[in-house]
């Protein structure tokens, strides 16, 4: 049966897939060969370690791919995994490598680990099969939700606000996001959540521009993640400060204008632009590859978005929908916070923009989720083939 589904690979998805990952491997090597050599080492030290990324990351999406779903869709297993997710994000609060104002890696043979990211695709199995177990309750009532759904809600909950406090606020928001969309898309009142959805951004905005940003200012409180909304708010104020990094993003993509300056020519990587292989390598992409070029990547990833939601509405099963639904989610909303972050629309947040930057907790967690989709995506394709099969 895996090398059937293997056979019947959705190529709308994979394709894609490793134009964006061989893309990455390049634009990591271009972004990174001048951080090599100034930290004392070879300029290929993060060239390597992506390519290593991207192998372990195709051995998975193929093992995803053939996979049994069944197999994770074990109550207990899912509760107790979540416990482990739990247990180990409280040790990351007090004894967890700090990166970037966050405590939230784990540092293992010259490899950090970020169990954040991971706890992404837990939340989409999570919330997908809590759904799909409790389908009938939850069309009774919205006060039947919290019932049916209190125990994996919990746990949830406890995940979210312990990446918050690490504190990475991107990675909250995004594991956020997901969990909400899911629970909208398996017909929880759309114009409830959206109201609240609404109400808690002007809120969050209103807090930040009132409290934050005077606060930041004041200099009474240091804080990293302060300094990240400052700098959104005024950049050019604090262009030799916290503004520094979105101010040399605008001047990247500024260079870059339509058709880029040539790959490898870029000059804000050489030490004015700080992450340019992580959290802003799409400024990088553009000032090198162009403007053109990012829509290019923009839209492939668009194409990866679309195909996912398609075969989810296809689905006759709620629980395979919920995945490719939630799956969708985390790509958009990753994306978007990314280059939110990158063009000042948005508060940096570090977060990585999908299969393009450099990392492996984001490279994994990402092909995990491309291989349930490409596992459900077989399915479909199979029982057609046997469908039409049975009829001729």
């Amino acid at each position: 049966m895996a090398k059937v589904r293997l056979r019947h690979l959705d190529l709308f998805i994979f394709l894609p897939y490793i134009i964006l990952c061989v893309l990455g491997i390049i634009m990591v090597y271009s972004a990174s060969a001048n951080i090599g050599i100034q930290n004392g080492g070879s300029p290929k030290s993060y060239l390597i370690k992506q390519i290593i990324f991207v192998v372990i990351s195709l051995v998975l999406v193929f093992g995803t791919t053939a996979f049994n779903l069944k197999k994770i869709r074990n109550k207990k297993f899912l509760r107790w995994l979540g416990y482990c997710f739990i247990l180990v994000l409280i040790g990351l609060l007090a004894v967890g490598q700090t990166v970037n104002g966050a405590a939230g890696w784990i540092h293992i043979g010259g490899i950090n680990i970020q169990p954040a990211e991971f706890a992404k695709f837990y939340l989409i199995i999570l919330v997908a099969d809590a759904v799909d177990r409790d389908e009938n309750e939850l069309t009774i009532s919205t006060s039947h939700w919290w019932q049916a759904l209190r125990h994996p809600l919990l746990i949830v909950a406890v995940m979210l606000i312990l990446i918050f406090f690490q504190p990475d606020v991107g990675g909250a928001a995004i594991n956020f996001a997901i969990v909400f969309i899911m629970l909208i898309a398996s017909g929880f009142s759309w114009k409830r959540g959206v109201t609240y959805l609404v109400g808690f951004g002007i809120t969050a905005y209103a807090f930040m521009m009132v409290v934050l940003v005077p606060l930041s200012e004041s200099g009474k409180i240091q804080s990293y993640q302060l300094s990240r909304i400052t700098a959104f708010v005024n950049p050019f104020k604090h262009a030799t400060g916290v503004g520094q990094q979105l101010v040399n993003s605008f001047y990247a993509i500024s260079n870059g204008g339509l058709f880029g300056s040539g790959l490898g020519n870029s000059i804000q990587k050489t030490g004015y632009l700080p992450e340019p292989n992580t959290d802003f390598i799409m400024a990088i992409l553009t000032e090198e590859l162009g403007a053109l070029a990012t829509v290019a990547v923009m839209a492939i990833l668009a194409l990866i978005i679309f195909r996912t939601v398609l075969i989810g509405i296809r689905c006759n099963s709620t629980y395979h929908s919920l995945i490719c639904y939630g799956v969708a989610a985390y790509l958009t909303v990753q994306a978007l916070f990314n280059m939110g972050g990158v063009v000042g629309l948005l508060p940096i947040t570090g977060v990585t923009f999908p299969f393009i930057s450099y990392g492996g907790s984001s490279m994994m967690t990402l092909s995990l989720c491309i291989g349930i989709v490409l596992n459900i995506s077989g399915r479909q394709r199979l029982e057609r083939s046997d469908y039409q099969a049975a009829t001729n």
